[in-house]
């Protein structure tokens, strides 16, 4: 398998540039082929999360309409490609061939980590850096897709770094979309959490998959503890790939 579609999520192409950027030359630096649809656009988890339903189908049927061709898709967003492999069956369960669509379009779509180790068999992307790192397991990554074995062996093979345990990693920081808006003081209470227990585990580097913790750990970060570093997954494997590698 040569030729991946990308799946950028709106949090990146609008926010974390630098995800998309880094998704492409991590790809590219491992010998795919990348098909990148112009025309897409949210997959529909905002609406969905905000409860209007009839808005989150449209979005639903164009995101098939647009990617169903394509043999595989990836994406550095585990929160929106469950959107795709669970909500888009789930709501169109009584629309028939619609149904039928959205299950063929779920068996293709992969989280990135996901796909490089157990569907390209892909575990070391020949990087290295001299350091310590902590990996927060957000929600979407761990139990919605059921995600975890493959980001660890990604950065068990980064050369010279050492993995270190993070206490409650597998605790939410406090983003869930809608959640986050709605109850700010306690997800304000969350990541503070979040970042005690990175800052307890003398890692220099915190590692997450998803866009929406990356925004709101960094977000915390930024105004309380501005000399730590936050990182997606994808842009630290690409930023520490060896030269000539």
């Amino acid at each position: 398998m040569k030729e991946i579609s990308l799946f950028i999520p709106c949090a990146v192409d609008a926010v974390l540039v630098d995800i998309g950027k880094a998704t492409v030359n991590l790809l590219t630096h491992l010998g795919f082929d990348l098909i990148y649809h112009e025309e897409q656009s949210c997959c529909g988890q905002p609406a969905f999360s905000a409860g209007h339903v009839q808005e989150g189908i449209k979005i639903a049927k164009r995101f098939i309409e647009i990617f169903e061709n394509d043999e595989v898709i990836i994406s550095p967003s585990g929160s929106c490609v469950a959107t795709v492999k669970y909500t888009y069956p789930k709501i169109l369960s009584n629309e028939g061939q619609w149904h039928h669509r959205a299950m063929a379009l779920s068996a293709k779509v992969f989280e990135l980590s996901q796909f490089l180790v157990d569907v390209a068999g892909i575990e070391d992307v020949n990087a290295r850096f001299e350091g310590s790192l902590a990996y927060h397991k957000s929600c979407h990554v761990l139990r919605a897709l059921g995600v975890e074995q493959p980001v660890e062996r990604l950065l068990s093979k980064v050369r010279n770094a050492t993995l270190v345990p993070l206490e409650f990693s597998e605790e939410c920081c406090g983003f869930g979309g809608q959640f986050s808006l709605k109850y700010p003081l306690i997800s304000e209470a969350m990541v503070s959490d979040k970042i005690k227990h990175f800052i307890a585990s003398g890692a220099q580097v915190l590692l997450v998959s998803d866009p929406g913790c990356l925004l709101n750990l960094m977000g915390y970060v930024h105004r309380h503890h501005p000399g730590l570093q936050v990182e997606h997954l994808v842009k630290f494997l690409s930023d520490h790939i060896e030269e000539g590698g």
